[in-house]
């Protein structure tokens, strides 16, 4: 309710006998949707600290307030030296306007998340500058159409059959919510006109209250059992609810913020965690390819010439087993290719663990910053922890809408595109002639880019790995050895016409790797 008609009516008051004949000194932002107004009176500093942010709007009226040093704007130079003159609310509405001696005045609309500062000459009817210019529709706002004259008789009442928000709008939702909890809409009219009387009543008292609801709060004109802070002073009352709304509940909202990103990272890391552990056991529970490959070539004499199947004696598992043979492949040729798929499947397996490690240890790392955040209460130990873990530059990485994953190898930049139409995005966009390209070679896959380090050339280590990353997101993944090409980005050029992802290489060098995909 500091927002609220019922309030202002209390708060202007108090603010004319804190402001009367205070002179404008100075008027500037250093935050966005922030305004500052610096005023001074028999040598005592005054201010107006307007928070006009759409998630966070609120006034205070500090005693002191530090300019910074960068970062900051002058505004509303018409303002300096200027004199106030009265402070009064606009009739039944969520504003108030404070008049100055030479005839111009400030209006604060007071709208939630449209709340503004309009600046009006003496001799103009509509504003004549506003401080969030976004907001299009007030350049055409008069301060007497703001003002409402409600008829708040009996007989008005009834002609509108008891409706508490038309008979008076400016009730607000904590009145509401009283009326509501005391059977105001089951209530037959009488009742309600009564219910309605002793709500006024109340609304009428110099009694301010801060009730805390969830993570929020909020100003109350009414009495409350659980307060957090209470006054008659309605400049106390604002001021402690500022700080509450922008410096404890920000808090409260930003710690929250990380909890979530953290208790989200540890929900994927144990998702993670049971199904490559799942899948281990899995492939860990099969016979190895390599077992039937001894089988045949310890067989080799039995198997008849073009045979598509043949029963073997298994030693590994003392019984005969039914073979299924590829038409066209010699048994030797099939023997081979099941070692090769063995040795896949034992650089799957090495990946996985190795993966599996990494995850077990970030889940342990969550569990500790988890720890740590929880014994944080106030901004500065929360962004010092933010810094120190360098969360920030974490969650941006996340959040920018790149068309391509990045890696960092030896302090080297790489990246690897997501698609074939990412990779000419990120070629077109993201690569310089320096740059080097790599690609698995005839087969199609994620272009890979090395940035190029002014005065550095590239180690040979570093090509190698991103070339295992280029192999790795290609057609080429289950292979044992791939063949990779590399060459500067100056000698890879797109063609009109052709398919995305689509390039032609004008010079190349090639290098053989294990296809190695990132650590998880």
């Amino acid at each position: 309710m500091h927002f609220n008609y019922h309030f202002l009516k209390f708060l202007c008051p108090a603010l004319e006998t804190r402001f009367l004949g205070a002179e404008i000194v100075e008027c500037f932002s250093q935050n966005k949707d922030e305004l500052i107004i610096g005023l001074t009176l028999d040598k005592n500093d005054l201010f107006i600290q307007a928070n006009l942010l759409p998630s966070i709007s609120c006034l205070a009226f500090p005693e002191d307030f530090k300019r910074g040093k960068r970062n900051t704007v002058s505004l509303f130079p018409d303002l300096i030296g200027q004199k106030v003159k009265s402070i009064n609310p606009i009739s039944f509405e969520r504003a108030f306007v404070i008049s100055l001696e030479s005839g111009d005045s400030i209006v604060f609309k007071l709208h939630g998340t449209r709340s503004n500062l309009l600046f009006y000459k003496s001799e103009e009817h509509l504003p004549y500058k506003i401080f969030r210019n976004e907001l299009k529709d007030d350049w055409s706002i008069r301060t007497k159409d703001l003002a409402k004259n409600l008829d708040l008789s009996k007989e008005n009442f009834e002609a509108l059959e008891g409706n508490a928000s038309k008979f008076l709008p400016t009730l607000g939702k904590i009145p509401r919510e009283w009326l509501k909890q005391r059977g105001y809409i089951e209530s037959n009219l009488e009742e309600k006109w009564g219910l309605l009387q002793e709500l006024l009543d109340m609304l009428e008292s110099p009694l301010f209250t801060i009730i805390e609801s969830g993570n929020e709060h909020n100003l109350s004109l009414l009495p409350e059992e659980n307060s957090v802070f209470q006054t008659a002073d309605p400049i106390a009352a604002i001021n402690t609810l500022f700080r509450y709304i922008v410096v404890i509940q920000a808090f409260q909202r930003e710690k929250q913020h990380w909890f979530k990103i953290f208790e989200d990272q540890k929900k994927k890391s144990n998702n993670y965690i049971q199904k490559t552990t799942e899948k281990l056991q899995n492939l860990e529970s099969e016979i190895s390819p390599a077992q039937l490959a001894d089988v045949i070539m310890a067989n080799l004499h039995q198997i008849e010439r073009n045979s598509e199947e043949v029963t073997l004696f298994n030693f590994y598992t003392n019984q005969d087993q039914l073979v299924k043979l590829k038409r066209g492949v010699s048994p030797q040729m099939f023997a081979e290719n099941l070692y090769r798929k063995s040795k896949n499947r034992k650089i799957e397996l090495d990946q996985l663990y190795q993966n599996l490690e990494d995850k077990e240890n970030l889940l342990v790392k969550i569990e500790e910053l988890l720890d740590q955040l929880n014994t944080i209460t106030d901004f500065r130990a929360l962004k010092a922890f933010v810094k120190e873990h360098n969360l920030i530059s974490q969650e941006k990485e996340k959040q920018e809408q790149v068309p391509f994953k990045r890696f960092d190898v030896e302090g080297f930049e790489v990246l690897v595109g997501k698609s074939a139409k990412s990779n000419d995005e990120m070629l077109r966009y993201f690569a310089w002639k320096e740059d080097l390209w790599l690609h698995a070679k005839d087969v199609s896959g994620s272009h890979v880019i090395i940035k190029f380090k002014s005065g550095m050339k590239f180690p040979k280590t570093v090509i190698e790995r991103a070339a295992e990353l280029a192999a790795y997101y290609s057609k080429n993944k289950s292979e044992t050895l791939a063949a990779v090409m590399y060459t500067p980005v100056k000698f890879v050029r797109k063609v009109k016409g052709s398919p995305a992802g689509a390039v032609m290489v004008d010079k190349e060098s090639v290098v053989m790797v294990p296809p190695i995909g990132p650590k998880e």
